[in-house]
Formats: structure tokens, C-alpha cells, sequence
């Protein structure tokens, strides 16, 4: 047995061997009596900049009867109560194939599974490869050619690809280690087993979307690129088939893993007969700020120390039932076009794993719902695609809308004078953006500025810069499933991941990703 001694807190810069010493400090324990130490998880406190510290918590294996004692005296210690993922294997015999729709986190978690356990799945996926998908992304943004199969949404690894890989999730479920422990296999940096805010980067994710592909092939399942499912078929309410490029497929079991911008795949799930729902999202655009102007805010006198990891935050404000807050904060990073459909306009953040561009950007986003759009299961994505295209016709082109931060507040339409250089890459033209954002987005954001000034110096910048707009918080529909996963009124179809509503974010995908794949698992026989 291990435990877990918890809010070890120690100096910045402090290695491992100091932060292990201060845990075993404080529970009076001699360096001979431990088997085994780690360092489990460390963040860093800056909520005071005069006190600025890593807080940290650390596991030790013990004799077992000091590892007892320890947590029955001392609140901080807990033992570790990691479950390694085990399934249950059905038997019943697939007379159709195991599909997954979809390769982003959800469907690349769920074939992984699927394939290490013997299910040799297909996976079809309507964008490229990752090495293609960059190219045509690129493409996109240095030429503006833009391709509505292949680009920031649809391809390998999902949009998850081409964003600043976070790996915090606000969900607590045991299978998130095990996602972790995967990823660290694949490639990923060791400082994701034990960051509290742990990231990959865009650049190291690309590589090891493209090693978890090769370990699904190289244990026998198939993956189809350029590939996008176009019909499915149901026996009585039994799923029956799919079909891509113009094949059917017999299938036992599909594994819906689309992602929240496959538009076209939602009207089809529609005409099939499954139940879609509309849920709430958020819109709004991102926000830019020197990282310098960042790192002073939190860390103060403390900004320049090199020891410090680049500040990053997250801000909130509600009123009168709705919130205003920063969402996906991208240190060091750059804002990147990310539609997925011709003539309209998306915007979206991405970082590289060193995160040291100038810039820091996060989307600052107001929640609407379905009081807002309607009730009707596409109304959010008609309600995000009008505005969407209403930024394309304001700015004439795909050059994205942008304000100063003082030229938003004051109702001017300028980005003169700005504190920090867009970083766009189809470049920025300034638009009113109550042409294409309703004044209650508006306004919110507005009022949200102002609040989160006080919190943070730099959001008081009236040279900071908005790019608009950012309409891709979550997925604006919600495929309901029962228990077991399995579509409500349907056999054989598990709706998965962010694009069917039941995660948000790469590491709650991927779990997902994982409980579907049990799901069939629990129902097939895998000879």
C-alpha cells in the first residue's frame, strides 16, 4: 500500500529530493523507513505575489502498519486508491464490425482500448492525417485556401490537435490517470503524471496522435483518413451499417465519437431517428495580452524569475443567471483560425509545450442556452453559425474582426494603438462586433472586463486586442444515451466524447472515449 500526504508546501525551484524531505518533515518520518517516494502532483501557489510558492503532494510506500498509523492521525495523508482499468468481456458474437466515427481524443481512446484488448476496430475519420491536416491547415492560414474536411476541427486527433493539449479536467474519475499513464506512453513529456495543470503542446501532441494510430494498426484495427460517415442504418432499432466513401460496412456497434463541429453529422443523426437535444454553450472571442503583462499580474516583483512557469489564470462572473469567464487560456500562444465551414469565421487558442510565444490569449466567453436560441436540437448550431457567418460578411473576408480592448468598451470600431500585435494568422481587420455578437454578449463581456480588471492588471489594458469570433466552447447539442452508454431508443449506437455533450476538454474525451469502449466490450466477445 501507498499513501498520499498532501499540501507539502516549499520554495520555487524546489526539486523532487527538497519537496520528498518537507513531506517526510512533517510527518516525522527518517529518509531509511521509505520504500518508495514521488512527487504526485505540484502546482504553484501565486495567489499572494509576496508569498509566491509550489504547493505540492507526495506519495510514499511504508511499511504497512506506519502507512496506517500515519493516515489515521494525520488529515492530510490518505492511501492511494488507484483501480487500474479492467473490463468486463461479453459474449456475444459481433456479426457486423466495432466502429468508431471519429479520431480526436473520444474515438482515438476508444479504438486504442477497443484494439488493446483484441476488438480490431475501424475507425473513420473525415479529415487527414496529421502530417496532411497540418500541411492543409497551413495552407489555410498562409494562403487562405481553405478545405471544409481537413483543418483545425476535422483530422487526426480532433480539434484537440491544434489547441494547447491541456490535460486538466474537472471531472474526478480514476480513469483519468490511466489516460495519462497512456499518453506518458506515448510519448508525452513525464511532467504530465505529476502537474496539477499538466499540458502537451501542439507540437508534441502531433507526434503522439500519430503513435497511438500505429499501435491501433499495429494490433489489428484499421484506421480510414478522408473518410466521413455519410449514411447509417438501422434493423428495426438495431444499428445495422454505416457508410463512407460510397462502402456500407456491416456493423455491430458504432462508437459516435464526431466531435462538437460535425454539423452535417448531427442533421444525419436527426434523420435517423436518434434523440439530440440543445444544450448550452458559450460565445464570444479571444482576447490577447503580452504574457509579460500576464506573468506581472500574478507574479509581481517574482515576474522575471525563470524558475516560474508562465502565468496562466481563469476568471469568472455571474449575473442575473448568466456567466462571463476565460476559457481555455493559452500561455505563450497564439489565436488560430479554426472554422470548419466555407465563408465563416471561427477563432480558437493555441500553444506550443514550451509556451513561449509573446502573446497570452484565452476566449473570453458568455454562456447562452436554449432560452436564448430555441428548443429545437439544432437551434445552437444555427444560432453559432450565424454568427459565424455574420463575422465573415463584417469583415469581408477571412480576416478575423478585432477591437482594442478600449475601442469594445467604448463602442469604437479601431484596433489603433494596440499594446500587444494580433497574432491571427489570416490577419485582423476591425469590425463592430455587435454586427454579428447579440448585445447581451456583448455587454456581458463588457461588464466581465471590468471585473476581471480588478482581479488582474492586465485585463485593464486598453491596448490588449479581441479577435472574434469564438463560438466553439463545447458541442450546441447533446445525443442522449442511457446508462450502458447505447443511444436512447437504439441498440449498438453510443453517442461519445464532446461532440455528443457528455465531455469538454481532451482528458474527459478521452474517458469517455474508454466507458464507451467498455460498453461494447461488456456486450461483445472479443475472439
Amino acid at each position: 500500500m501507498a499513501i498520499i500526504i498532501s499540501g507539502i508546501k516549499s520554495p520555487v525551484g524546489s526539486d523532487e529530493g527538497a519537496i520528498t524531505a518537507a513531506a517526510l518533515k512533517k510527518l516525522s518520518v527518517k529518509p531509511e523507513s521509505v520504500i518508495r517516494s514521488g512527487v504526485h502532483k505540484i502546482s504553484l501557489d501565486a495567489r499572494k505575489r509576496e508569498n509566491i510558492h509550489l504547493v505540492a503532494s507526495v506519495w510514499l510506500e511504508l511499511p504497512e502498519g506506519m502507512e496506517k498509523r500515519l493516515c489515521a492521525r494525520i488529515k492530510e495523508c490518505s492511501p492511494v486508491l488507484y483501480t487500474p482499468f479492467s473490463p468486463v468481456i461479453g459474449s456475444e458474437k459481433p456479426s457486423g464490425r466495432i466502429v468508431v466515427a471519429g479520431f480526436g481524443p473520444a474515438g482515438m481512446f476508444a479504438a486504442l482500448t477497443l484494439a488493446e484488448y483484441g476488438y480490431r476496430p475501424i475507425v473513420f475519420e473525415r479529415g487527414a492525417d496529421v502530417d496532411s491536416r497540418t500541411a492543409a491547415v497551413n495552407n489555410f492560414w498562409h494562403n487562405k485556401a481553405f478545405d471544409e474536411e481537413t483543418n483545425v476541427q476535422f483530422g487526426e486527433g480532433g480539434a484537440g490537435t491544434f489547441s494547447d493539449g491541456k490535460l486538466t479536467t474537472r471531472i474526478s474519475d480514476p480513469l483519468c490517470r490511466h489516460v495519462l499513464e497512456k499518453l506518458h506512453e506515448m510519448g508525452a513529456p513525464d511532467e504530465i503524471l505529476t502537474k496539477a495543470k499538466p499540458h502537451i503542446g501542439t507540437d508534441k501532441l502531433r507526434d503522439i496522435v500519430k503513435r497511438i494510430r500505429m499501435r491501433i494498426i499495429g494490433l489489428g484495427g484499421e484506421v480510414h483518413f478522408n473518410s466521413k460517415i455519410t449514411d447509417i442504418s438501422f434493423s428495426g432499432d438495431k444499428i445495422a451499417s454505416v457508410t463512407a466513401n460510397g462502402t456500407e460496412y456491416p456493423a455491430s456497434a458504432v462508437i459516435a465519437a464526431v466531435g462538437h463541429s460535425a454539423r452535417d453529422t448531427f442533421e444525419l443523426f436527426c434523420r435517423k431517428g436518434l434523440v439530440l437535444e440543445a444544450k448550452p454553450f458559450s460565445c464570444g472571442a479571444r482576447i490577447e495580452h503580452t504574457q509579460e503583462s500576464v506573468n506581472y499580474s500574478l507574479y509581481g516583483k517574482y515576474a522575471d524569475d525563470p524558475s516560474l512557469p508562465q502565468g496562466e489564470y481563469q476568471l469568472s462572473y455571474r449575473k442575473n443567471g448568466r456567466a462571463v469567464y476565460t476559457f481555455c487560456m493559452c500561455p505563450g500562444g497564439t489565436v488560430v483560425p479554426a472554422q470548419s465551414e466555407e465563408k465563416t469565421i471561427v477563432t480558437n487558442g493555441m500553444s506550443e509545450f514550451a509556451r513561449d510565444g509573446k502573446n497570452a490569449n484565452a476566449a473570453l466567453v458568455v454562456s447562452v442556452s436554449p432560452e436564448d436560441f430555441g428548443n429545437d436540437p439544432l437551434d445552437g448550431v444555427a444560432f453559432a453559425r450565424q454568427i459565424e457567418q455574420r463575422a465573415y460578411s463584417a469583415s469581408g473576408g477571412y480576416e478575423a474582426p478585432a477591437l482594442t480592448v478600449g475601442a469594445f468598451l467604448d463602442g469604437n470600431v479601431s484596433i489603433a494603438s494596440p499594446s500587444v500585435a494580433p497574432t491571427y494568422a489570416c490577419g485582423v481587420r476591425p469590425c463592430d462586433f455587435n454586427k454579428f455578437l447579440t448585445p447581451y454578449i456583448t455587454d456581458m463581456m463588457k461588464e466581465g472586463i471590468g471585473v476581471f480588471s480588478r482581479k488582474m492588471q492586465c485585463w485593464g489594458d486598453r491596448g490588449a486586442v479581441l479577435t472574434a469570433p469564438e463560438t466553439r466552447t463545447s458541442s450546441p447539442v447533446r445525443i442522449t444515451r442511457r446508462e450502458d452508454c447505447q443511444a436512447i431508443g437504439k441498440t449498438g449506437f453510443y453517442p461519445c466524447g464532446e461532440g455528443a455533450g457528455y465531455a469538454g476538454g481532451i482528458m474527459s474525451a478521452a474517458v469517455d472515449g474508454i466507458k464507451c469502449a467498455a460498453a461494447v466490450m461488456a456486450r461483445f466477445d472479443n475472439a
